[in-house]
């Protein structure tokens, strides 16, 4: 989950008409979500599994509890990403900017604009991909967003490390919620795990 260096993407290719209209149907699904709760399950590349929950609310709020007996912990209050491993005695603290997050969890959401550029679109039946870099730093590598698209609905992002390896973290039971408490996106070793509650 912690974000990691991104592998090479491949240059982008020019929008066509029919994808500006769906990156924009996207944008505006995306700024809709003003805050969200869910359930996650993650992926590594050598096939192991976590879970937790996650919340989520723009602009740079996020924390992602991992169930036990897994004590990790991913925090944002707005502008750093703090990531706590008891096992290890470990903090980190990373620019929410420089993390694929950032993109999502923006005051105003744009897939393709100063910030972020689309690489790719994909289209599979009920599905769409969307893949991203950070504009200028496109070497940097890029991340995957996975859509459901009957409703739209965010479900899924992929990203990939500078070995290959991916990360993919699968959202469900996701929910629209009010304005969620500042004391849910302060850091905390201290701070009670798994608020099914909230």
């Amino acid at each position: 989950m912690l974000p990691a260096t991104l592998r090479a993407a491949p240059p982008p290719s020019p929008l066509k008409p029919a994808d500006q209209a769906l990156i924009s149907q996207i944008n505006s699904y995306l700024n809709s979500q003003s805050a969200i709760t869910a359930n996650f399950l993650q992926v590594a590349d050598d096939g192991s599994t976590r879970t937790g929950k996650a919340w989520m609310e723009r602009p740079g709020r996020m924390r992602f509890e991992y169930d036990p007996p897994d004590p990790q912990l991913l925090v944002s209050g707005g502008n750093a990403l703090v990531y706590h491993d008891p096992a290890l005695n470990q903090t980190t603290n990373i620019p929410l900017a420089s993390t694929p997050l950032g993109i999502l969890l923006a005051q105003h959401v744009a897939l393709d604009s100063a910030d972020s550029e689309i690489i790719k679109i994909d289209r599979e039946p009920g599905e769409i991909d969307v893949t991203l870099a950070r504009r200028g730093k496109e070497t940097l590598g890029s991340l995957t967003l996975v859509f459901g698209a009957n409703p739209l609905e965010l479900r899924q992002w992929v990203v990939t490390d500078a070995q290959s390896r991916q990360t993919r973290v699968s959202l469900y039971d996701i929910a629209p919620s009010a304005p969620l408490p500042d004391s849910l996106f302060q850091y905390s070793i201290s701070a009670p795990t798994n608020r099914r509650s909230q």
